[in-house]
């Protein structure tokens, strides 16, 4: 039974480079030769495995943007209550991408955001808001706890366990060359691996550099120019020199009681319902019982606790309803603790 076939017919059926395709086979046309020996199954694992990520990678295919104002605000305005001024940023660097675009120059070659702020300020959650308004794929990497450049660069097929590092994997997660490429929380990698992981990061967000990006795995230049990478941190401390003068800090401003209100009124609540299968008729709130929802245990600049009590709520009416307590139900300052979660 020839093993060599399936995978010359993957490659012949691919958009990899050529140069690459054609070093692969000749590397196969090697092994081919080597069916005998005991080394010839454990190489032929490693080049299956090789030749299914190379070309399932999107070396040609992209989707276009949507460079459209109107759809970008109705984006934002959705997912997002206040941060007028990151708006009206992303307006105009969505303005200058349409620009650049008409006039045949570099589209890729805009500012890199970097998000800044507390935590449950909105961060991540905006970064998807912004693959939307472009219609551009999402992908998200976490720094959180990264301690090995290798993590993003991957690992070279000399070894045993070799695979392509976050970026790569992040490619083909989306599934084009041109995603919105969330670096989530780069200021929480280890102290021993800071240095080294900012240096990968310099060559990344560096457009003189990124379009020939090389993961020790693939071991090939890949082409990261077109990909919109979008960062996060809570604060800059730990971000080097480097990385921070490739990058266009934005605060993320904490939210004050009546914005949290208003989040939760509009957009929590009703998206929690719409999640559990309950119509938004069935559950009152008193305007009265809002300020003990935002703030059950002192002050906190992000709205995850609110996420979590009006989920919390919103879990406990399903259980009613399905108990046979009741179809419509108001929530007031005399049962509201009977609601919420108890900390």
């Amino acid at each position: 039974m020839d093993l060599i076939a399936p995978l010359l017919a993957k490659l012949n059926g691919s958009s990899v480079p050529a140069d690459l395709g054609e070093s692969v086979k000749a590397r196969l046309t090697q092994l081919s030769s080597l069916t005998e020996s005991p080394t010839f199954l454990p190489e032929l694992d490693r080049m299956n495995r090789y030749v299914d990520w190379i070309t399932s990678l999107p070396w040609n295919k992209k989707t276009d943007d949507i460079l459209d104002l109107t759809h970008a605000k109705e984006a934002f305005e959705k997912n997002h209550y206040g941060l007028n001024e990151l708006k009206e940023r992303m307006y105009e660097y969505m303005s200058v991408l349409k620009l650049k675009g008409q006039s045949g120059g570099n589209i890729a070659r805009a500012p890199i955001l970097c998000f800044v702020g507390l935590v449950g300020t909105g961060k991540t959650t905006f970064a998807k808001s912004i693959a939307e308004a472009l219609g551009r794929k999402f992908a998200r990497i976490p720094f959180g706890g990264m301690g090995d450049p290798l993590d993003l660069r991957g690992r070279s097929k000399v070894h045993a366990e070799a695979e392509p590092g976050k970026i790569i994997k992040a490619l083909r997660t989306a599934d084009c060359r041109n995603p919105v490429i969330l670096l989530d929380e780069i200021d929480r990698v280890t102290d021993e691996g800071r240095a080294s992981i900012m240096g990968v990061l310099v060559e990344l967000l560096d457009p003189e550099q990124n379009h020939a990006f090389v993961d020790h795995y693939i071991d090939y230049p890949i082409d990261l120019s077109e990909a919109l990478f979008v960062a996060t941190a809570n604060n800059t401390t730990n971000i080097a020199t480097a990385v921070m003068d490739r990058l266009e800090p934005l605060s993320m401003p904490s939210y004050n009681d009546e914005e949290k209100i208003t989040i939760g009124k509009k957009y929590m609540l009703p998206k929690s319902l719409k999640e559990v299968g309950i119509s938004e008729d069935v559950i009152t709130i008193d305007d009265e019982v809002w300020g003990d929802i935002v703030r059950p245990l002192g002050f906190d600049g992000g709205i995850r606790t609110l996420g979590r009590n009006i989920d919390g709520m919103v879990r406990k009416v399903a259980r009613m309803i399905v108990e046979g307590k009741g179809d419509k139900f108001q929530i007031n300052r005399g049962n509201v603790k009977d609601y919420l979660p108890q900390w």
